[in-house]
């Protein structure tokens, strides 16, 4: 499997991508996120925070602190462990391959195709979350390790160059 070193998050060719944790806003925003639930918890002072009847929300205190520090935890592991993501074409061979997960010179999850093989590019745009993108090979099979975090932001441009390249690729898109 070719390394994914050399191709940028921006590179000219939408078929190439790839990222990192250390690259991800989420991984940030979710080690921001937990710091902060965390400090809140630790410098909420309940005899200040009472409400005129003299309830003081101390149940509150744990449950921030315990979801601030699993975001921040799960944040921190992201960005200490970096973990890869990517697609491109293999200048050697021209097959599709992708990979997540990808710790170090662990492989992680990764898949290969031929263009030729693949039938259907599927775009399902229902959840308003986020978008799924899926591959189908000749045979209607889901190609496995394969999904919209593996080609960056922009599905439907990648979907438009690989059908550019390979024209018999029918595209579905979901809305």
């Amino acid at each position: 499997m070719p390394s994914d070193m050399g191709f940028g998050r921006r590179h000219k060719d939408a078929l190439n991508f790839s990222s990192s944790a250390r690259r991800d806003a989420r991984a940030w925003g979710s080690s921001i996120i937990g710091t902060a639930f965390v400090l809140g918890a630790v410098a909420f002072d309940p005899q200040k925070n009472c409400n005129v009847e003299g309830d003081c929300p101390l149940w509150m205190i744990p449950i921030f602190f315990v979801i601030g520090a699993a975001a921040g935890l799960y944040g921190l592991g992201q960005l200490m462990a970096n973990p890869k993501r990517g697609s491109q074409i293999d200048p050697e061979t021209g097959d599709l391959i992708w990979w997540q997960n990808r710790y170090g010179t662990n492989g992680g999850d990764e898949g290969r195709i031929n263009p030729g093989d693949i039938s259907l590019i599927r775009i399902d745009r229902r959840r308003e979350s986020r978008h799924e993108v899926h591959i189908y090979n000749r045979e209607n099979v889901l190609q496995p390790h394969f999904d919209e975090e593996v080609i960056g932001w922009d599905g439907q441009r990648w979907a438009e160059a690989l059908q550019k390249r390979w024209p018999h690729i029918q595209v579905d898109v979901l809305d």
